[in-house]
């Protein structure tokens, strides 16, 4: 019997928003494209433009309003399209590894007997604060960098304990979180961090409409709802965020 074959499947990460941080290995693969199947985050038509004109193009994120595509269902179309299409790619927001689900995305492929190779993208938990002007490390101040989930996608996910990563490490970014933020500063002062903690909040970070706010652990609620801050989001708890007040050099924080 012949045995069938099937194409290749790329997970790649579309990095934090701006589409000149995509890797040159990114941008030929997509460009390679048959099938591209895209997420809404770090995305943008400057980036779908660059693959052909004839590839397949399946949008599988969430738009306002509109639920997200399953898991489940998404990991099926890749395999489904892989067996029909030379290559695939799987287009991810920041880095297909860090929160994208990739692992949960290979694990199928492997398991249907399909090519793959992981293309690394540039993480908004690393290149928001960047463009802040806020190291993640610093000699002085910060050692050590957790890069934690704000909030919860289903049942199956591991649940973060906050009061536990709380007094484990000096810088903490929080994806995903402005909209659970209320939740993760009561969480975190019951954790024992002081309410003079640095707080700083970049939001649509990397784009010329980022915006940044710098404030303290017991007055960023109000900080984020006075200059309605919204998803996308970065969040970053340690003294290494007030930096963010001299070093910033991308565009200037509101306070």
């Amino acid at each position: 019997m012949k045995s069938m074959v099937y194409g290749k499947v790329y997970l790649v990460g579309a990095g934090p928003g701006d589409p000149k941080l995509l890797t040159v290995k990114a941008v030929e693969t997509i460009k390679a494209a048959d099938v591209l199947i895209y997420d809404r985050l770090g995305v943008s038509e400057e980036v779908l433009n660059m693959a052909p004109i004839g590839a397949e193009r399946i949008f599988v994120g969430k738009r306002t309003g509109l639920h997200e595509v399953p898991q489940d269902q998404i990991t099926g179309l890749i395999v489904q399209k892989a067996k029909k299409a030379s290559v695939v790619v799987r287009l991810k927001g920041g880095d297909p590894f860090i929160f994208g689900r990739g692992g949960e995305e290979i694990e199928a492929l492997v398991s249907e007997g399909i090519s793959f190779e992981v293309i690394p993208g540039i993480s908004s938990s690393v290149a928001a604060p960047m463009y802040a002007g806020i190291p993640l490390t610093h000699r002085e101040y910060a050692a050590s960098v957790a890069i934690i989930t704000g909030h919860r996608a289903g049942d199956a996910e591991k649940s973060v304990d906050w009061i536990k990563i709380a007094n484990a490490v000096d810088t903490m970014v929080i994806l995903m979180g402005v909209e659970s933020l209320e939740g993760i500063v009561d969480n975190l002062l019951k954790g024992g961090i002081s309410l003079n903690r640095p707080v700083a909040i970049v939001e649509s970070g990397t784009l010329p409409q980022q915006r940044t706010v710098i404030a303290t652990l017991g007055t960023i609620i109000d900080k984020s709802k006075e200059n309605n801050l919204k998803p996308p989001s970065v969040i970053l708890i340690g003294e290494v965020a007030e930096l963010g007040r001299k070093l910033a050099w991308f565009k200037q924080p509101l306070s």
